[in-house]
C-alpha cells in the first residue's frame, strides 16, 4: 500500500476552494472509483487556513501509474492552476507489519 500526503496551499482561501470544487464537480467520487484507490480524502490544518492537506492511497504503483494517466490528471492539473496552487508532497509505502505490540497501548479503541 502507497499512501500520498499532498499539501496544496494558496492564499485567499483558493486551497480550499479548490477542494470544494473537487468534490461538486465528481472528480474526487471518479478517483475514489478508480480500481486501487483506497482513500482520497481532504483535511484542512487547524493552524493553517491557507493549506488543505489530502490523503490519497493505492494499492500499489501500478494503480497509481494507471491514475497518472487517467484523463483526470489533466482536470486536477486545471484546477490546480485555476487556483494558483503550490503543492509538498510526501509519500510512505507500509511495511505490513502493523503496529508494533508496545505502541498499541498508546491506541484508544
Amino acid at each position: 500500500m502507497i499512501t500520498v500526503n499532498l499539501y496544496y496551499t494558496g492564499t485567499d482561501g483558493r486551497a480550499r476552494a479548490f477542494a470544494e470544487e473537487m468534490v461538486q464537480s465528481g472528480v474526487v467520487s471518479a478517483i475514489r472509483a478508480e480500481d486501487g484507490n483506497l482513500r482520497y480524502e481532504y483535511f484542512f490544518p487547524m493552524e493553517d487556513p491557507e493549506t488543505v492537506l489530502l490523503i490519497d492511497q493505492w494499492r500499489d504503483q501500478k494503480a497509481i501509474d494507471a491514475h497518472h494517466a487517467s484523463p483526470m490528471m489533466g482536470q486536477i492539473a486545471a484546477l490546480r492552476e485555476k487556483y494558483d496552487l503550490h503543492m509538498k508532497v510526501e509519500r510512505f509505502v507500509s511495511d505490513d507489519a502493523g503496529l508494533p505490540e508496545k505502541d498499541l497501548k498508546f491506541i484508544k479503541r
